[in-house]
C-alpha cells in the first residue's frame, strides 16, 4: 500500500516540493543582483544621514573640540531671523515656481499636439536648456540681465531708458531667479505631459467632438483624468527640486541683496563652507529634509481625490 500510494501520487508533487528550494536560489540570486545598489544606498544616501543628525546634535567646527549641544542647533535655527527669512524665500520660489513650470510645460504639450506638424523638432529645441549645464546657463543670464549687459543695452537703444536692475533689486531678483528656472526646466515636464498626451485615445476626442464638446470640455473631462498620474508624478518631482534650488541664486545674485534671495540649500553651504559651523549646517540640512518629506507625503495623501490610474 505504502508503495502504491507513493506511485499514485498526484502529479507536479515532486515539482512543487522542489519548488521551495528554487525560490530560495531566486532570491540568493536577487540579493547578489541587489546587493551593490543597497550598498550604495547605505554607504552614500542612509550613513550620511545618519551622520548629518549625529552632527546636527553637536558644536561641530571643522577644526577643533566638537561639543554636544542637544537640540540647540534647531532652536538657534527658530529663533534666527535670518533662517526665517531663507525659510520664506525658499517657500516663495517654490510657490512662483512650481505651478509656472507646471502651466507652461502643459500648455505647450498641449498646444502641440500629435496632430502638430514639426512636433518632433519642436520637443528637441524645448529639451535643450535642460540639457546644457545649469552653470553655462545662469552665467549666460548674468551677462545679459546685469547693468550694461545686452538687455540693459537694448533698452537704452530702443526706448532711451535703462532695463530694471534684475539681479540688484530686491523686487526683481527673485522673479528673474524664477523666470530663468522656469526656462531651464519646463523641458523636462514638458516631455512627460507630451507622452501622457500622446497615450489619450483620439477616439474618444473625436466622438466628444461629434457630440458638441468644444476643446475646454475635451480637455477637462477626457483628457485631464487621463494624464493625472504624469501631472502627479511631475508636480512631485518639480516641488522636490525647487525646494533644493542652488545654482541659480548662488551664481546670479550670490543670496542678495542682503539675504532676500538666499534659499535653504545656499544657508546649508554658507553655514558649512563659508562659517565652517557643520553643527548648523547639519542641522538646517535637516529642517530641509522633514520639509521636503512632509510636502512630499501630502502630496501621496491628496493623489487619491484627484489621481486617476483607470484610463
Amino acid at each position: 500500500m505504502a508503495t502504491a500510494t507513493s506511485t499514485d501520487a498526484p502529479p507536479g508533487t515532486a515539482r512543487a516540493e522542489r519548488r521551495p528550494r528554487g525560490l530560495r536560489r531566486d532570491g540568493r540570486y536577487a540579493w547578489l543582483f541587489l546587493g551593490p545598489s543597497l550598498a550604495g544606498l547605505a554607504l552614500f544616501t542612509l550613513f550620511p544621514t545618519a551622520m548629518a543628525l549625529g552632527i546636527s546634535l553637536f558644536d561641530w567646527p571643522v577644526f577643533g573640540q566638537r561639543t554636544f549641544l542637544g537640540v540647540d542647533n534647531f532652536s538657534h535655527l527658530l529663533n534666527d531671523p535670518i533662517f526665517r527669512k531663507v525659510i520664506f524665500n525658499t517657500t516663495l520660489f517654490v510657490v512662483l515656481y512650481v505651478p509656472l513650470n507646471v502651466i507652461v510645460s502643459l500648455g505647450l504639450a498641449v498646444w502641440l499636439g500629435p496632430r502638430v506638424w514639426g512636433r518632433q523638432a519642436f520637443r528637441v529645441l524645448f529639451f535643450i536648456p535642460v540639457m546644457t549645464p545649469m552653470v553655462a546657463n545662469v552665467m549666460v543670464w548674468r551677462l545679459l540681465l546685469q547693468p550694461g549687459g545686452l538687455f540693459d543695452s537694448g533698452a537704452q537703444s530702443v526706448f532711451g531708458v535703462d532695463a530694471p536692475n534684475f539681479l540688484g533689486s530686491t523686487s526683481w531678483a527673485m522673479p528673474t531667479i524664477v523666470a530663468i528656472s522656469v526656462w531651464q526646466g519646463f523641458g523636462y515636464n514638458f516631455l512627460v505631459f507630451s507622452a501622457a498626451l500622446d497615450q489619450v485615445p483620439q477616439s474618444q476626442l473625436d466622438s466628444a467632438a461629434i457630440d458638441g464638446a468644444g476643446p475646454l470640455q475635451r480637455f477637462r473631462y477626457i483628457t485631464w483624468p487621463m494624464i493625472t498620474p504624469s501631472i502627479f508624478f511631475a508636480t512631485t518631482l518639480t516641488l522636490i527640486t525647487a525646494f533644493q534650488v542652488f545654482a541659480q541664486p548662488f551664481i546670479l545674485t550670490g543670496g542678495g541683496p542682503g539675504v532676500s534671495t538666499q534659499t535653504l540649500v545656499m544657508y546649508v553651504y554658507n553655514q558649512g563652507w563659508q562659517f565652517l559651523n557643520m553643527g548648523l549646517a547639519a542641522a538646517a540640512g535637516w529642517v530641509l529634509f522633514v520639509i521636503i518629506m512632509g510636502i512630499t507625503a501630502i502630496q501621496f495623501i491628496g493623489q487619491k481625490r484627484w489621481v486617476h490610474y483607470d484610463a
